[in-house]
C-alpha cells in the first residue's frame, strides 16, 4: 500500500471509529438524558450534540464539498454557549441532523484519491498553502478527530 493511501485510511478509519463511538453514546443516551448537564454548571449533552453537528457540518465547505446542510444550527450551537438561547431544536431534530451530515461527510470521504486528501482546505489560501502543505483536508479531519472525542469525553460523564 502506499504511503498516502496508507495515511489517509488510518486517519478516515480513526474519523469512522469515532463518529461510531459516538453514535453508541448518543444512542444510549435518552432525550431526557440529554438534557443533563456533563456536570453542574457545565453543557448539556442535547448542546454537545448540536455543537458536534454543527462542528461537522461546517467541513463540508472547508473541505470543498458543497454547502452547509444546517447553518441555521451554527448561531445556537457554534456562536453562543449553551444556555444562551431560549428555544433550540429537539433532540429528535439533532439526532437527525448528526446522521444527515455525517453520512454527507461519510459518501465524499470515501469518493477522494489519497492525492485529494492532501489538496488544501478552503480557508487556507494557495498562497499560504504552498508555504504550508499541512494545511490540508486530511489535517481538517485529523483536528475535527481530537474535537470529537473530546466532547464526546464529556458526554460519557452523563451516564455516570
Amino acid at each position: 500500500m502506499e504511503t498516502k493511501q496508507l495515511v489517509t485510511k488510518s486517519v478516515i478509519d480513526a474519523w469512522t471509529s469515532r463518529v461510531d463511538a459516538a453514535n453508541k453514546i448518543f444512542n444510549s443516551l435518552s432525550d431526557e438524558d440529554l438534557q443533563k448537564e456533563v456536570s453542574p454548571g457545565r453543557n448539556r449533552g442535547i448542546y454537545l450534540l448540536g455543537h458536534l453537528a454543527g462542528v461537522h457540518d461546517k467541513m463540508l465547505p472547508l473541505l470543498n464539498f458543497g454547502p452547509q446542510l444546517y447553518p441555521h444550527i451554527e448561531e445556537t450551537f457554534l456562536n453562543k454557549p449553551d444556555r444562551a438561547v431560549s428555544e433550540i431544536l429537539s433532540a429528535k431534530e439533532l439526532r437527525a441532523i448528526w446522521d444527515a451530515v455525517n453520512s454527507k461527510l461519510a459518501s465524499h470521504f470515501n469518493s477522494l484519491t489519497p492525492d485529494e486528501w492532501f489538496h488544501r482546505h478552503t480557508s487556507v489560501s494557495e498562497a499560504d498553502f504552498a508555504k504550508e502543505p499541512h494545511r490540508n483536508r486530511l489535517n481538517v479531519v485529523i483536528g475535527r478527530i481530537s474535537h470529537m472525542q473530546y466532547h464526546m469525553g464529556q458526554v460519557a460523564l452523563i451516564k455516570k
